[in-house]
């Protein structure tokens, strides 16, 4: 698992220069996904669950019909660690594999 020691935030601004559609906000990455259905965002949500559960770091998360949205931040930290951006490539994952 990754160090879990706050980034700054020139560190932070560069690593989202290649996750597309992520933003801090808050002072957690966040995103916004959008689905065709509802039991696709909910899928989506599962698959990320059990990810974030193998990594024991968990999103907060809300899910409205079709879309979800995801604000990561290490807790115990104090703010955005590596531990982030590794759920975050994960996701990413995930999604491109959701129909």
């Amino acid at each position: 698992m990754p160090e879990a020691r706050v980034l700054e935030a020139g560190v932070i601004e560069r690593r989202l220069s290649s996750a597309k559609g992520w933003e801090v906000k808050g002072g957690k990455l966040h995103k916004e996904f959008a689905f065709g259905t509802f039991p696709e965002a909910f899928g989506f949500m599962t698959a990320v669950a059990l990810v974030a559960e193998a990594m024991n770091h968990h999103p907060e998360w809300t899910n409205v019909f079709n879309r979800v949205s995801i604000d990561l931040a290490t807790h115990s930290a104090g703010g955005i660690t590596e531990r982030d951006f590794a759920l975050l490539e994960r996701i990413e994952t995930l999604a491109g594999k959701t129909p």
